[in-house]
């Protein structure tokens, strides 16, 4: 009888295909690593771009965007409504309703955290028609806007919905001191994509929790 020889891989092939699959691995997850970072990046972009907005606007019109009052607004740019004049944005920074402020005082007719974005386009600060009111969206699908305090902090806060606990951090310590609890950032866990802020009385989270499940708003101090 015949022997029949059984060719299998050499320790060679082996090491060759290990080697193929660990570039591979490592691509991807390098790959991973630069759309995060890319994330953390235009989160961070976006809420300095918008608080220099917001600087912009007050240094040319000695009022806050949104807040500004009525009468003004209309006879700079017909058809548009601004808001009380009182120094404090009314809203949501999500521009879900109006509610109660930073100072405690509740909101009344329009929502002023929505009306900011009209002001803010229509004085060429931020990109789109001056008519929209839309709330920007972040990179994370959440939403970026203003309102007056949250999580303990005071005056306007700038806020952004929807963010990985990993990005959420990140963002902390690289403008910050890491802690969702103290410093000008505050965040909390989301029980949903963007949710209304607290206002200053309710405690933040006391640390971002990176399960692979878990999506944060934070805001910060403008």
């Amino acid at each position: 009888m015949q022997n029949r020889q059984q060719s299998g891989f050499t320790l060679v092939e082996i090491a060759i295909v290990l080697v193929i699959i660990g570039l591979l691995l490592g691509g991807v997850l390098k790959g991973q690593e630069l759309i995060t970072q890319a994330k953390i990046k235009n989160v961070i972009n976006d809420l300095n771009g918008v608080a220099t907005a917001v600087y912009a606007y007050q240094d040319r019109y000695r009022a806050l965007p949104g807040d500004e009052k009525s009468s003004v607004v209309e006879a700079r740019w017909a058809g548009l409504k601004g808001g009380d004049g009182n120094g404090v944005i009314c809203g949501t920074y999500n521009g879900t309703a109006a509610v109660a402020t930073g100072s405690g005082s509740a909101c009344t007719g329009e929502n002023e955290s929505t009306r900011l974005w009209q002001h803010l386009r229509s004085a060429g600060l931020l990109t789109g028609a001056g008519s929209s009111a839309e709330v920007p969206q972040n990179a994370l699908g959440g939403r970026t806007g203003i309102q007056a305090g949250a999580f303990g902090l005071q005056g306007q806060v700038i806020c952004s919905s929807n963010l990985p606990a990993k990005v959420a951090g990140a963002i902390d310590t690289q403008l910050d001191d890491g802690s969702p609890a103290t410093g000008s950032i505050r965040g909390k866990a989301l029980s949903g994509v963007s949710p209304a802020a607290e206002g200053t009385a309710p405690a933040a989270d006391s640390a971002y929790v990176d399960d692979g499940n878990q999506i944060y708003l934070i805001c910060k101090s403008i």
